[in-house]
C-alpha cells in the first residue's frame, strides 16, 4: 500500500494543473482577506472577522476531479493497475489518500496566505477586540479540514464521472446556480449539501442554522459516500 501511495503522490504532485490551482487559491485567499478586512464595512463580531481568513475549498474539488478524471482520459489508469498488481479499489484508495495529503499541503499554503495578510489588516482596519489565537486557530483548522475533504471528494467524483469537462461544468452549475436557488427557498436544506457545508466549515458563511462542527460532519459524510461509490464502481467498470 505504501508503494502505491508513493506512486500516486508522485503523480498528484507532478500534474500540470497543480501550480495553477495553487496560485488561484492563494490569489483568492489574499483578495478575500483584503476585501473583507478593508472594503466590507465595520465587522462587529468574531465570525465576521474570521471570514477574512477563509480559503476557497471548491478549487480543490475541481483540482481533484480534473486530476483523477485525467487518469482515464490519458489512459494511465489501466497501466497503473497492471503495474501495481493490486485490486483496482486498493489503487483508487491510495489515489484518494494521495489527493487528500496534497490537498492538506495546498490548504496550508492558502490558509497561510490568508492569515499573513488578513490578521494584520483586521488589526489595523477594524475596531473592537482583535481575534485571539484560539479564534484564528479554529478558522485555520476548519479551512484545512475543508481543503482535505474537498480534494478527496473531487478525486472520487473524477473517478466516478471520468470526464473532466462534464465534471467541472456540473460542479460549477451546482455551486453557482442550483445551490443558491435552493438556499433562497430553504437555507437549512442548502446547508446540508456538500457546497453549503464546505462554505460554513471554511468560514465563508456564518450565522447559519448549521454549526461549524456540524458542517464538518456533513462534508465528511458526503466525502465518504462519494468515495465509497467510486471504490465500488471501480471494481465493476472497464479501466481502458
Amino acid at each position: 500500500m505504501m508503494a502505491l501511495l508513493r506512486g500516486e503522490l508522485g503523480k498528484a504532485l507532478s500534474t500540470r494543473t497543480l501550480l495553477a490551482f495553487l496560485l488561484g487559491g492563494v490569489g483568492f485567499s489574499l483578495l478575500n482577506a483584503a476585501l473583507v478586512a478593508v472594503a466590507s464595512g465595520t465587522l462587529g463580531s468574531a465570525s465576521q472577522k474570521q471570514e477574512a481568513l477563509t480559503t476557497l475549498p471548491i478549487l480543490l474539488v475541481i483540482w481533484g476531479l480534473v486530476g483523477a478524471a485525467g487518469e482515464y482520459r490519458h489512459r494511465t489508469a489501466a497501466p497503473a493497475a497492471l503495474v501495481a498488481r493490486r485490486g483496482r479499489a486498493t489503487l483508487l484508495l491510495a489515489r484518494l489518500t494521495a489527493y487528500g495529503m496534497v490537498g492538506l499541503g495546498l490548504g496550508v499554503v492558502m490558509t497561510g496566505a490568508a492569515l499573513a495578510l488578513g490578521v494584520p489588516l483586521l488589526r489595523d482596519q477594524q475596531p473592537g477586540p482583535d481575534l485571539d489565537l484560539a479564534q484564528i486557530g479554529s478558522v485555520a483548522g476548519a479551512n484545512l479540514a475543508a481543503c482535505v475533504l474537498s480534494a478527496i471528494m473531487g478525486a472520487a467524483i473524477g473517478a466516478l464521472i471520468r470526464n473532466q469537462i462534464v465534471g467541472v461544468v456540473a460542479l460549477l452549475v451546482l455551486n453557482f446556480a442550483v445551490i443558491p436557488l435552493v438556499a433562497g427557498a430553504q437555507e437549512g436544506l442548502a446547508n446540508l449539501t456538500p457546497f453549503g457545508a464546505s462554505s460554513i466549515l471554511s468560514g465563508m458563511t456564518h450565522d447559519t442554522t448549521l454549526s461549524v462542527a456540524a458542517a464538518g460532519a456533513v462534508l465528511a459524510g458526503w466525502t465518504i459516500i462519494v468515495a465509497i461509490g467510486a471504490l465500488a464502481g471501480e471494481r465493476r467498470r472497464d479501466l481502458a
